[in-house]
């Protein structure tokens, strides 16, 4: 059975007022064209839906029976678009973000905090991944959006937009005091115990690209996953390191390390947005664009 719903709905309004007067002024039409549609409707059902007794209007037992249906199809209705509006209103809704740990850290937790405190009832997922799969992510849909260092990807999909410069700084500890205030060549890092993120993050992948441009070989004698861990043990002693400028600031005060004067200098590179360019924006993901925007 194929029943237009716009019959239902005009049952249901002559069924919750007991009136075709009535249902005909909140549905905005005719007397007439709210009977021609109750009409309809019982041809098509093949049933009797009201008794009509001049200007009162009584349920069939049929009639009643289907009423209780359709009242409760259209409390559902209502709910539905009642948390619409609570969806557009950033009452209710959820952002999920995909950034690698580094910019979570140092770049988006504040904006994350502002968020939450603007719109506490939004709920916010960050998953944690390389760049690169970071953008992996997002073209498979499992995430609104993606918080990445920039590098190549040809997917026509995939917008990126530039949110901020970053620069690449090469770190030594303590251990290295004799380089301070010294230019460094960088072909003569090539001399010195090194430690790296490992192959395949953007960092990584961005500081390989660096030292072949200018001929230089530079092997880590130690891999890892985190640039926290990184810096702890560049702090000790182990080695130089190459880092996200933004993320030694604090420890730069500690006097624990110190930036070294090498050239040539990386260039700048930046970070920013990855958006799906066939997948919507939620409110809520918008609204967080927004923020980190502006």
């Amino acid at each position: 059975m194929n029943v237009n719903l716009e019959l239902y709905k005009n049952f249901y309004y002559v069924g919750k007022y007991m009136s075709f007067s009535e249902a005909a002024k909140n549905l905005y039409i005719s007397q007439s064209a709210v009977s021609q549609s109750i009409k309809s409707l019982e041809e098509q059902l093949g049933i009797q839906l009201f008794v009509r007794h001049t200007k009162k209007v009584k349920f069939t037992s049929e009639g009643e029976n289907l009423f209780d249906y359709i009242k409760n199809a259209f409390h559902f209705i209502q709910l539905g678009e009642n948390f619409i509006e609570s969806i557009h209103s950033l009452d209710v809704g959820e952002v999920t973000i995909a950034a690698s740990d580094t910019i979570c850290k140092y770049y988006l937790l504040s904006y994350i905090k502002k968020f939450h405190e603007a719109f506490p009832n939004i709920k916010i997922q960050l998953i944690n991944k390389p760049s690169p799969l970071c953008a992996d992510l997002l073209y498979e849909g499992k995430v609104d959006l993606a918080v990445v260092n920039v590098f190549e990807q040809n997917n026509k999909d995939i917008k990126y937009t530039e949110i901020k410069k970053i620069q690449d700084v090469f770190i030594a500890g303590k251990s290295y005091d004799h380089l301070k205030n010294l230019q460094i060549d960088l072909k003569d890092l090539e001399s010195y115990p090194f430690l790296s993120l490992k192959k395949n993050s953007t960092t990584r992948n961005f500081f390989e690209s660096y030292i072949k441009n200018h001929q230089v070989s530079i092997l880590p004698e130690i891999e890892l996953e985190s640039i926290d861990l990184l810096m702890e043990l560049t702090k000790i002693g182990l080695g130089i390191s190459f880092v996200m400028e933004d993320a030694i600031q604090t420890l730069l005060k500690t006097d624990d390390i110190f930036i070294l004067d090498v050239v040539p200098k990386s260039s700048k590179r930046s970070i920013g947005i990855l958006t799906h360019e066939k997948i919507p924006l939620s409110t809520a993901a918008k609204s967080f664009l927004d923020l980190l925007f502006y």
